[in-house]
């Protein structure tokens, strides 16, 4: 499998338990889209350093070769549905507790 292949497949689960299995719905909020780049930014930057030093190398096979900031867009794919699958079970995690405190 490809490290292209692992992010989709990732990022088709994190928008799975989003939207249907959690029903967060994070996607479908202004809060999470205004706030994302913010995550953007630093990931980018710290991806930046690790790959543009050399520090993390990717065969040329496993990945697109597609690189935003030195940066394979599958990072950016994978990183992001780490920090939406994350944020799904955090308001899943916190609805829970609210409800059952009533």
């Amino acid at each position: 499998m490809t490290y292209t292949v692992a992010a989709l497949l990732g990022l088709a689960g994190a928008v799975a338990v989003d939207l249907f299995v959690l029903r967060t719905r994070l996607l479908a909020s202004l809060a999470f889209w205004a706030t994302y780049p913010i995550v953007l930014l630093f990931q980018l930057l710290s991806n930046g350093i690790l790959t543009g030093r050399g520090v993390v190398r990717y065969a040329p096979e496993a990945i697109t070769g597609l690189r935003v900031a030195y940066a394979p867009v599958e990072d950016l794919v994978f990183g992001f549905a780490l920090v939406l699958f994350t944020l799904s079970l955090w308001v899943w995690t916190g609805r829970r507790r609210r409800s059952a405190r009533r």
